[in-house]
């Protein structure tokens, strides 16, 4: 199969990073994962948590969760349950006992020390390609090309001149990216982020701020005067008020709240709907968030 050819021509990816990583310096949110002194497990919690889950909602719960679990032994011994119930209201807590057992991972199979190998981590619970990369990058200087929703948008519109990156595919935007990143470490990972910084607070997918961007003089899409997208689109998320999804929500706030069991039959009043409320608790129990215990259901304990 030929080699793909680069989304940038070296000259302009050369210039965009160089760009966007002078930009970044000065403009950089103080984010706490990102503190020179974090250690690979916070950057590796942050990125957990930073999964569909904005930044701002993010913060306390990474402060609390390295305050209690300040390494992946301290996580590993504390029973599931705990990491569920300190995940709060996160979203998508499968990521809690995904965490956990990822701690659990690194503990017995790299000594309670976060791998840097790509390969490693990948074969830790939970962590697919991106956050694989975002923690080698991160955590450890190492070059890999680091793609999310608001790097997508940006090479989307800098280098192909859309204003929508249309739907994911992990291989080309891996590529594309790789087109940008520069050979240098350092360069490298400050590009991840900035690339990522850039499309959060300036390349935004509603309001972009063109006339604040760094590399406005290198945008495809700004110098062919902002095209209507008319690609391919991801599909709309289903309404999550009425949903399946709100159900599983109410049924693990009751159980995150609760100490002991809840009776089953005390859920349907957060779940009116039984058909909706059985699938809920269904649901949860089939992905190792609930289990029936003697008493009613409960958060999991191993």
């Amino acid at each position: 199969m030929p080699t793909p050819e680069p989304s940038a021509a070296p000259d302009s990816a050369g210039a965009i990073a160089d760009a966007v990583n002078d930009w970044f310096a000065g403009a950089a949110r103080p984010l706490p994962w990102r503190a020179a002194e974090v250690s690979p497990w916070a950057v590796l919690v942050s990125e957990f948590m930073l999964q569909q889950t904005p930044v701002a909602r993010v913060r306390p719960r990474w402060e609390e969760w390295m305050r209690r679990w300040p390494t992946p032994a301290d996580l590993a011994a504390a029973p599931p349950s705990e990491a569920v119930r300190m995940w709060d209201r996160l979203g998508y807590p499968r990521r809690a006992l995904w965490l956990h057992r990822a701690a659990s991972e690194i503990v017995e199979r790299h000594g309670g020390e976060v791998p840097r190998d790509l390969d490693a981590l990948l074969a830790l619970q939970g962590i697919g390609p991106y956050t694989a990369r975002a923690i080698a990058s991160f955590a450890f200087g190492e070059r890999h090309p680091v793609v999310d929703t608001n790097t997508r948008r940006v090479i989307a519109r800098a280098v192909d001149g859309v204003g929508e990156a249309g739907p994911p595919a992990t291989r080309r935007d891996l590529e594309a990216m790789s087109a940008l990143l520069p050979v240098d470490r350092a360069a490298a990972r400050a590009f991840n982020a900035g690339a990522m910084e850039l499309g959060a607070v300036v390349c935004t997918a509603r309001t972009p701020r063109c006339d604040d961007c760094p590399i406005a003089p290198h945008c495809a899409w700004r110098a062919a005067g902002y095209p209507v997208y008319d690609g391919p689109r991801r599909a709309r998320q289903a309404r999550f008020e009425g949903s399946d999804r709100e159900a599983r929500g109410l049924v693990m706030r009751e159980l995150r709240a609760a100490h002991c069991p809840v009776p089953v039959e005390e859920l349907d009043r957060v779940v009116a709907d039984p058909a909706r409320l059985a699938r809920a608790v269904d649901g949860l129990i089939a992905d190792g968030l609930a289990a029936h215990v003697e008493g009613g259901l409960a958060l999991p304990e191993a």
